[in-house]
């Protein structure tokens, strides 16, 4: 039986949208607010979905005690209540849009789970705005 769970989680981040390639002009064009060079914060919330066959010895398709341990030590611990830009290496080079947050976390979390399941992460930016990978 091919089935999908889904965990959700939470973390505060702040982050700037800058490209550092452009002008203060274009970037205050492009980014607007989300440009103030001194950064502003957001409550992420996320949906991961791991997909995949029940092992029918033990009627999961993977022990939700396990999932939510490594979200909350590769993703929560790791990015909460940080400036993606200036605490995390992952966006040192990396415009921290939602995009972008969306598919390191994923990336992330493919390094962490067995390549048996399939998985996708949303993440919402904000209660209206949300991206999705993969898509």
């Amino acid at each position: 039986m091919r089935i999908a769970v889904y965990r959700k989680a939470h973390f505060n981040a702040a982050h700037r949208l800058h490209n550092p390639n452009w002008s203060e002009e274009k970037n205050k064009e492009v980014f607007g607010l989300c440009n103030n060079p001194n950064y502003h914060g957001h409550n992420y919330e996320l949906e991961v979905k791991v997909i995949g066959e029940v092992d029918p010895e033990t009627g999961y398709l993977i022990d939700l005690k396990v999932l939510k341990d490594i979200i909350k030590k590769q993703i929560e611990l790791r990015f909460d209540h940080k400036n993606l830009n200036l605490d995390t290496p992952e966006f040192q080079n990396l415009n921290p849009t939602a995009e972008n947050i969306c598919f390191v976390i994923w990336n992330i979390l493919r390094e962490h789970l067995d390549k048996k399941y399939d998985i996708a992460v949303r993440l919402y930016e904000t209660p209206r705005n949300y991206v999705e990978y993969p898509a």
